[in-house]
Order: structure tokens, then C-alpha cells, then sequence
């Protein structure tokens, strides 16, 4: 998977890359901040489980009406083309929000976010034993060094500092997150960001829906008002604002931004930019929350970076 050398109509590659890494940048920013207000949200009393369902089925819901206005044509589906969207919205969408959601549930927001964005060491790896693709050796140390500053980040030698059940669904949102960057670039080359989104977020909320028929979510407690927390404590808000904020900037302007941006710039660049999320996380709560890390969990994420970092550019 290589950055394609097309021009845009009016510009030339160099033009189609600053607007994907602008797109990324932005997505990275903006789901970094949705972090400290889904972590809000959690601690008000919804469980992960019923916050992905409302996300997954409000975005759906904002995804289609957008489209039966301005782009009807674009919600074609081609039967050939079914099974894969159904394994992308439950696999690529569905999954990752949950079990980031869990692990947020558990674990301060950059160290949730820090463990699931090895997800694009995944995509290296798939990339050189699924697509035989040829990679640097770099890789091989990019894996050594997320393994050592994962363990550094959650001190492993004193039998984990942190929730074993936050480590493990930030691990397998990596995981998710990884399925859903590899298919996503797949699927670009058929259909546009939006309509994708869209397939993507319906098929997650059909699953959610089986899961927990709607009729049992607790729609009363999104009229409750909650404290911001942190250094906002002496402000609150509304769930149902709060919830409205995760559904149309932290979930369909940046999925569709994240998405887009796969015209414009490969996978593999994507997801290094994309690294900036957790780092800016980090800084949010930070500011908002008040969440603070000890000098071993700074050099543990630094470490775990740079290993993203590495396994990125050995495409």
C-alpha cells in the first residue's frame, strides 16, 4: 500500500498529502478532547456498553440523513460488497469503540489511548505476513520497543500498576483498530468516506441493537445533568450535550475526516500522524481532568511512541 502519485484536478501530490496529514491532524485533536468527555460521561453512570450503542447508533442515524439530502446515490449497496461492511461496522466500528470505552472505563484517558494505538504496529505486521509486503527490519525493534515501554507504562514488575481489564480491552481496541485502519483503506478504493462511515456505524448499531434492544436503554438519565470533573468541577452539563458532542465532532467529523484522508495519504502515513492522539489526549486530561503521570509512565509512552513510529515508516 503506497501513497498513489495522482494529481488533484487543480494541485499536484505534494498538495493531496498536506490536505490528508490536515485531516488526520485535525481528527487526532478532536478525538483527543472526545476522550475527557467520554471519560465524563462514563463516570456519570452509563456503562461502555450503552455509550457505544447511542454513539454507534446516533452517527448512523446523522450519517444517513446527511447523505438522503445532499448524496442519496451514494447509499447504493452492492450485494457483493455486503458481508465485508457487516464485518467492518461489527469488527472495525463496533468493537473498537467498546472496548476503548471499557478501557477508558478503567484507565486514565492517555494510557487507554497509549495501549490502543499499537494498533498501527499491528497494521505493519499484518502488512508483512498477510500482504507479504517487504519491510525493514526496523520493525522487529519497533516491536521491542512498544512491548518494553508497555511494560514500563503500566510498571509490570510490580504486578501492573493498572487494571488488568483496562489493559486487555486497550489492547484488543488495538487490535480492532488495526482491522478497521486495514479495511477502511481497502474499501476507499470503491466507495466514498461517507457512505462508508455510514454502512460502517449502521452495522454497528444493528449488532448493539440485538445485543440491547433500544427499548432497554436508560433514556431518562441522559436528561441529568453531571460536574465536568477535574478542574471543571464547578461546572456541569447535560448528558444528553455531552453525548451529543461524542455523536457529530467525536465521532462523524473525525471518522469521516480519518477516513477521507485515506485518498490523499497511505494507511502507514495515516497512522504515524495519527499517533498524535494519545500524546494530545494525555495533554487534555491533563488540563481538563487533572489526570497526572509519573515520570516512569512519561518514559514508558515516549518509548511506546517511538515504536510506533518505527514500525510505520518500515513500510
Amino acid at each position: 500500500m503506497v501513497d498513489a502519485p495522482t494529481l488533484l484536478p487543480e494541485g499536484r501530490p505534494d498538495d493531496r498529502r498536506r490536505l490528508g496529514y490536515a485531516m488526520v491532524a485535525t481528527a487526532a485533536t478532536l478525538f483527543a478532547v472526545n476522550g475527557s468527555v467520554s471519560k465524563v460521561i462514563l463516570d456519570s453512570g452509563l456503562s461502555s456498553l450503552e455509550l457505544t450503542q447511542i454513539r454507534s447508533t446516533g452517527a448512523a442515524v446523522g450519517f444517513l440523513a446527511f447523505l438522503v439530502v445532499l448524496a442519496p446515490a451514494r447509499l447504493r449497496l452492492d450485494r457483493r460488497e455486503l458481508l465485508f461492511l457487516v464485518i467492518f461496522g461489527i469488527t472495525g466500528v463496533a468493537f473498537v469503540q467498546w472496548f476503548y470505552f471499557i478501557a477508558l472505563d478503567h484507565l486514565p484517558v492517555g494510557i487507554a489511548l497509549l495501549i490502543q494505538f499499537m494498533g498501527p504496529l499491528f497494521v505493519a505486521l499484518f502488512a508483512r505476513f498477510v500482504y507479504r509486503e517487504r519491510i525493514r527490519r526496523r520493525i522487529w525493534l519497533a516491536l521491542v520497543l512498544c512491548i518494553t515501554g508497555l511494560s514500563v507504562v503500566v510498571e509490570a514488575w510490580s504486578g501492573l500498576a493498572y487494571s488488568t481489564i483496562g489493559i486487555t480491552a486497550a489492547l484488543a481496541a488495538a487490535f480492532s483498530l488495526a482491522a478497521y485502519i486495514l479495511m477502511a483503506e481497502r474499501e476507499r478504493r470503491h466507495r466514498d468516506s461517507l457512505s462508508l462511515c455510514f454502512y460502517g456505524f449502521f452495522f454497528a448499531a444493528l449488532f448493539w441493537a440485538v445485543v440491547q434492544p433500544l427499548w432497554q436503554f436508560p433514556w431518562d438519565a441522559l436528561t441529568e445533568s453531571v460536574s465536568l470533573q477535574g478542574n471543571l468541577d464547578t461546572y456541569s452539563a447535560p448528558i444528553w450535550l455531552l453525548i451529543a458532542f461524542v455523536i457529530l465532532i467525536g465521532t462523524m467529523v473525525t471518522f469521516a475526516l480519518l477516513i477521507g484522508a485515506l485518498r490523499h495519504v497511505s494507511a502507514t502515513r495515516a497512522s504515524i500522524l495519527a499517533t498524535l492522539e494519545p500524546v494530545l489526549a494525555t495533554i487534555v486530561a491533563w488540563l481538563w481532568l487533572g489526570q497526572t503521570f509519573g515520570a516512569t509512565q512519561l518514559i514508558g509512552g515516549a518509548v511506546v511512541l517511538g515504536g510506533i513510529f518505527l514500525a510505520q515508516s518500515a513500510r
